[in-house]
């Protein structure tokens, strides 16, 4: 990592997925690449953290969705990360031996018309909430009212139905056992990266942009801004001149949705042998969680809480959390095992600074937000992260792709990209 210099050809504000990607295609076309940082460490919201010795876990995302189309498969094999080509679908096997197979076929019968009636409103080019295509007196909703949570980190009637049909996520769903988060630091190592260089203010009234920093000014000819929507919305730098309304109001309409993980450690065998299995929690309660048991046959149990219930989780703190999961578990497994699990870690990205939330839903009516906050200005400013992506929102990948895009954007506004585009 480097400190912060002045004169650059272009400044990414951001060191997550975004900002690493573009940072990098930018530096490979030769130009002079400054990568300012508010955080201590790069990655953003994609963060792998030992929960004990040689046990790595990740607090932000951690499945290779769409693993298919998923450019980040290819950039983990090539940074020399084993790849889990996981086939079971999220608790497929476990809800059917839970809830006989006449009620399970109901609840998947439901969950098929909901999607295919949220998918017609990608057709219709209709946006709405998406609770308005699920009975609320539907024995069943509770249950899916917690997994948009998990989805989206918001409620069914938070939630725009036409941008959950325009994010194209599929049923292959890979896994990186040293962590996605460790994937995207190794991606990003030797890129001039300033850590702890929050950015405070940008000045783009003259020929060349000048960004402000704790450790100093930076001056670039263009920038990347590579930052969750929250801060964006929040106006948490400080523009000269402002940032348009629409710009504003478009940040403001894609909120990042309240998602929370907490690991338990689960040393011997509490779960009389049960190996990378997953449970929902609850089906009948909007505030349950996802269980995912020994992952990779590891001592440890990972929760997973979505919406309403992980902010309030969160703000009520770790025994609050420790004691719902108990609860949880309990209600399967039986209460014998209490006493052999404990909490060594957990997330708490609603109350981080710097990202403020989990990852973007649109609310309803506001689909077209990830388009108009993507859009560059001035062609001097260009955005990029996960809220940007239309087919890919709420993903590491789509913030991945977001960032090269945005860099591809920039290399061809200015020429045949390289250092001679910058200064012609």
């Amino acid at each position: 990592m480097t400190g912060v210099s002045a004169d650059k050809d272009v400044a990414v504000v951001g060191a997550g997925a975004a900002g690493l990607a573009a940072g990098r295609r930018l530096v490979e076309a030769g130009l002079e690449v400054a990568i300012l940082e508010a955080r201590d460490r790069i990655g953003g919201r994609a963060w792998t953290v030992e929960a004990r010795p040689g046990l790595p876990v990740d607090l932000g995302c951690e499945w290779l969705h769409c693993a298919e189309r998923n450019p980040l498969v290819a950039v983990a094999r090539n940074l020399g990360f084993d790849v889990d080509e996981h086939s079971e679908f999220w608790s497929t096997r476990t809800s059917r031996l839970r809830l006989g197979q006449a009620a399970y076929d109901d609840i998947m019968a439901a969950l098929e018309a909901f999607w295919e009636k949220v998918d017609a409103c990608g057709e219709e080019d209709r946006d709405v909430a998406c609770s308005e295509f699920f009975d609320p007196e539907s024995p069943w909703h509770p249950w899916l009212d917690s997994a948009m949570g998990r989805i989206a980190g918001a409620s069914l009637a938070e939630v725009s139905a036409l941008d959950q049909a325009r994010i194209k996520e599929t049923d292959l769903n890979w896994r990186l056992p040293a962590g996605y988060g460790s994937v995207i630091a190794r991606y990003g190592a030797g890129l001039p990266v300033a850590l702890e260089a929050p950015v405070t203010g940008i000045d783009w009234n003259g020929p060349a942009v000048a960004l402000d920093t704790p450790k100093g000014r930076v001056t670039a000819r263009a920038v990347v801004l590579a930052l969750p929507a929250s801060l964006i919305a929040a106006e948490a730098i400080a523009f000269a001149p402002a940032l348009p309304p629409a710009k504003l109001e478009a940040a403001a309409n894609l909120p990042l949705g309240s998602d929370l993980k907490v690991f338990l450690a689960a040393d011997g065998k509490p779960f009389g042998g049960q190996y990378d299995m997953q449970y929902s929690g609850r089906f009948d309660r909007t505030d349950s969680g996802h269980y995912l048991i020994h992952p990779y046959g590891r001592p440890i149990v990972e929760a997973y809480y979505g919406g309403r219930n992980a902010k309030d989780l969160e703000a009520a703190g770790p025994a609050a959390m420790l004691d719902f999961a108990m609860e949880e578990l309990a209600d399967v497994f039986g209460a014998e095992f209490r006493g052999e699990l404990s909490l060594i870690t957990h997330s708490s990205w609603m109350s981080d600074p710097w990202a403020r939330g989990a990852y973007s839903y649109a609310k309803p009516g506001w689909a077209d937000a990830r388009a108009t906050l993507a859009e560059p200005l001035d062609d001097r400013l260009f955005f990029a992260g996960e809220a940007t992506s239309i087919s890919d929102g709420a993903s590491c990948h789509g913030a991945y792709q977001s960032g090269l895009d945005a860099a591809e954007a920039l290399l061809a506004r200015f020429g045949q990209g390289g250092k001679a585009g910058m200064q012609s």
